[in-house]
């Protein structure tokens, strides 16, 4: 992101901020979250103290909805002229970034938006979110930037005041803004982010809802983690039977689904048929609670599975299927594993050479982007050293290891990653990050030094 100067909006003091112009999707993907957050051109003067957004106009592309849109903030007050010298160059940068064959008709007539809103409200129609759907989420967003503001004595008052309104959804939209500032560099607004959700999650009624839940869920995968490989069906049962409430019921579920057969809840039957009056009842409406609650889970399943069929599906019909799984391996998970998997097995039975060829360049892909690079490796042997500086530069130093560009790019990125990891783990897991962390920074210095002195001497 390009650093400017320019003049407060305020003070009209001399300020230095980071200004993007051109939002493109298929450049970075975390574009379109960035710009719908508003979380961008952020203006902070260290003499008077404003924050703002900036007025600047923006060009944003998303090759895949052939989306070329124009906003030009009307307080600029740039003519018709001036506004076409702004907005061309940027305009060509982004076709310029498209190769010959995917240069479509949509990028010789760009959507030119006269509000900030009209050009949030056609990204999102794109997506196909109706404009009550926006409406709602313009709630949410301008809730999350009272409290941001907001005082802390007067926090408590707003959120109780909306308390209806903070809801799972405006939990999900207040992580996007913190990893949006993350990803921005702007770690002191993802803290203040952090400690907002912090207060809610004491305040509101959902938040103490999720807080209570997410309690329940690390109980019960340390009950579980207690028992190890030692688990059985009856230790299993025994913990169900011992739940204080639903929601540790449901993170066992979610944990020991494939536990959870017909022996279990034959067992579980057998108890009920010796029990006699409440405990009996009891049994039994916990019998119908995980009868409940595992069809929950196994639909789930179900609905995942099925999702990953049709990606497979859609995979095997490109031209290209090794370049289009490279492009979409976020659609990569334990499901499409399991049907990749499948698949597989079922061409080989059935001989179908060429949809089992398809099908092993897939995996072969899949194998090829998930294997580390070998800087990993080292960074790994790096970390386990890191307090011993002269053992560091003597392996750093040593013929087989070459100190360049790409492995402090790889370190650097490694750090950004824990750090934003660091900063949303809570307890005994936030501390490991962070000693972690320490240790990476410590190996990261001792190689950017080593290579500084390498380029100063040739």
């Amino acid at each position: 992101m390009p650093r400017t100067q320019l003049n407060c909006p305020n003070c009209r003091q001399p300020i230095v901020a980071d200004v993007e112009q051109l939002f493109d999707v298929g450049q970075d993907p975390r574009a379109k979250q960035a710009i719908l957050s508003g979380l961008f051109n952020i203006a902070r003067c260290p003499h008077c103290g404003y924050q703002g957004n900036l007025a600047t106009p923006i060009v944003y592309h998303d090759p895949s909805k052939e989306l070329l849109l124009t906003y030009v903030p009307p307080e600029l007050g740039l003519t018709r002229d001036g506004q076409e010298r702004v907005i061309g160059p940027l305009i060509k940068k982004a076709v310029d970034s498209l190769p010959q064959e995917k240069r479509k008709g949509y990028l010789f007539s760009p959507k030119s938006m006269l509000t900030h809103k009209s050009l949030l409200e056609t990204i999102l129609a794109a997506d196909g979110i109706t404009r009550e759907m926006i409406e709602a989420q313009e709630k949410k967003v301008g809730l999350i930037q009272r409290l941001v503001t907001a005082s802390k004595d007067s926090r408590a008052e707003i959120i109780s005041q909306e308390d209806e309104l903070i809801d799972e959804g405006f939990f999900m939209l207040l992580s996007r803004f913190v990893e949006a500032t993350l990803m921005g560099g702007d770690r002191s607004a993802a803290k203040n982010l952090r400690d907002l959700e912090d207060v809610l999650l004491e305040r509101s009624t959902f938040g103490a809802k999720l807080k209570a839940d997410t309690e329940e869920v690390q109980a019960a995968r340390q009950a579980l983690k207690e028992q190890g490989d030692k688990l059985t069906r009856e230790k299993l049962l025994d913990l169900v039977l011992d739940a204080p409430g639903e929601a540790r019921l449901r993170a066992y579920v979610q944990m020991t689904r494939p536990g959870m057969d017909y022996q279990f809840f034959q067992q579980l039957s057998e108890k009920i048929e010796r029990a006699q009056g409440d405990a009996k009842n009891r049994l039994v409406e916990l019998r119908e609670k995980l009868l409940e609650y595992t069809r929950e889970v196994d639909e789930t399943i179900e609905r995942r599975l099925q999702l990953a069929r049709r990606n497979l599906e859609t995979l095997l019909r490109a031209e290209n299927v090794e370049a289009v799984m490279k492009a979409n391996m976020a659609a990569v998970d334990e499901f499409f594993l399991q049907v990749l998997a499948e698949s597989i097995e079922s061409a080989r039975q059935a001989g179908d050479v060429d949809r089992s060829s398809k099908l092993l360049q897939i995996m072969t892909v899949i194998e090829q982007q998930a294997a580390p690079p070998p800087e990993f490796e080292l960074v790994n042997e790096l970390l386990d050293i890191a307090d011993n500086e002269d053992e560091l530069v003597k392996v750093l130093s040593s013929q087989a290891v070459e100190v360049n560009a790409r492995l402090l790019e790889i370190m650097g990125g490694l750090m950004a990653q824990l750090q934003a990891s660091t900063e949303a783990a809570r307890g005994e897991a936030r501390e490991n990050q962070q000693e972690m962390l320490i240790a990476l920074q410590k190996v990261y210095n001792v190689a950017l030094r080593l290579s500084m002195e390498k380029s100063f001497a040739a």
